[in-house]
């Protein structure tokens, strides 16, 4: 999880400048985002997140094999989930 760790930084880096501390707090996520600022915090937060993934790939099906293999002995299916996310990023497709 550490790519998901290194993202959030970056896009908070990029956002944190509008954030608004009306009554004190920052706590409560509140954005003021000035309408021209809009295009340039797009593409910001879209650099980050490029950055950040910049040179991964999808996984073969030889990697995929070796992880599997090294995991059956794990007692639990949920261990050998865990074991793949270790070592690929697994994204949800919706249908």
């Amino acid at each position: 999880m550490p790519i998901e760790k290194s993202v959030t930084e970056r896009i908070l880096h990029v956002l944190r400048p509008y954030a608004a501390h009306w009554g004190g707090t920052l706590g409560r996520g509140d954005l003021v985002i000035p309408q021209r600022e809009i295009p340039r915090v797009i593409h910001d937060v879209i650099d980050a997140v490029r950055e950040a993934t910049e040179g991964r790939r999808e996984a073969s099906d030889l990697d995929l094999f070796q992880v599997l293999k090294e995991s059956r002995h794990l007692s639990s299916i949920q261990e050998q989930v865990d074991r793949l996310q270790e070592h690929f990023v697994v994204l949800k497709r919706q249908p």
